[in-house]
């Protein structure tokens, strides 16, 4: 096999696999949202619970439900407080049904449960309650720069893994490239990304216990480490696959576990919270 076909299938490969492990996260993260369906009488209710929200209003959980003799109710209680549980009807607009979950703090959560009503039967989409956490609005220019330099990172960091294996000549060169890619996208966006959207920079160790942060700063450290190596001997590229398997691993814990969350136990006790 010639040098350029090997040089392609390589980063074929490492695409594939950055984007399946993009995949991953975004489908097994805390905020992405429940999705379902179920069937009252000879009609399908596809949904979808929605876990975290941005706005400054509340949050609107809708189902699109046409069969106008169907009602719904939803029960909400803030998580990390001492609240009751709240009861309270959806409201129709026309073939949705829709829940409001009544805006909080940044980084406040809010567990609630959604049930359907036809002909006094009730039907519960969720038995386990969805979490929903509010946020802060991140500019767009700024999350699109930090999601293309985190999984610049990851793809550039699965090529140099393969470069040492395939026993390639640019495992100095990759490794630099995975590192900056990594700081820019994790060390100097992700704080950013962290401020806007929960009013902290940093909030893992030795600060707090965020995932999203503490992964970052691993896998940044097992870089740096081996850089080192082979600023020493550029034959130490046993360290770059080390460092490759941690990134992947720092990938596969899902995003945002973790994460901030507002403590309203400090808070007074709310029996009936609007």
């Amino acid at each position: 096999m010639n040098s350029k076909l090997k040089s392609f299938l390589l980063w074929f490969f490492a695409f594939i696999f950055t984007a399946f492990i993009a995949v991953y996260q975004r489908m097994t993260g805390p905020t992405y949202p429940i999705e379902g369906k179920i069937t009252i009488g000879n009609e399908v209710i596809r949904y979808k619970l929605i876990r975290t929200y941005d706005g400054a209003d509340d949050a609107k959980v809708t189902v699109t439900v046409p069969d106008t003799s169907i009602k719904g109710e939803y029960q909400f209680m803030r998580v990390r407080s001492n609240d009751t549980w709240t009861e309270a009807p959806m409201i129709r607009a026309g073939n949705e049904l829709i829940a409001s979950i009544p805006h909080e703090p940044i980084a406040g959560k809010v567990m609630y449960q959604v049930t359907l009503i036809k002909g006094g039967q009730k039907y519960l989409l969720n038995e386990k309650p969805a979490v929903i956490r509010y946020k802060g609005s991140i500019p767009l220019w700024i999350l699109i720069f930090h999601i293309i330099l985190i999984f610049s990172a990851m793809l550039f960091s699965t090529r140099t893994g393969l470069e040492v294996l395939f026993k390639g000549k640019y495992t100095w060169s990759y490794s630099w490239v995975t590192l900056i890619t990594l700081v820019l996208g994790g060390l100097v966006l992700g704080p950013i990304v962290q401020k806007y959207s929960f009013n902290v920079y940093w909030s893992g160790w030795p600060f707090g216990k965020d995932l999203t942060d503490n992964k970052s700063l691993v896998a940044f450290i097992f870089w740096v480490i081996a850089i080192i190596a082979q600023y020493r001997n550029r034959e130490k590229k046993a360290w770059s696959i080390v460092a490759a398997v941690i990134l992947l691993v720092v990938f596969l814990i899902p995003h945002s576990v973790l994460g901030s969350e507002y403590d309203f136990t400090k808070e007074k006790k709310i029996e009936i919270h609007k």
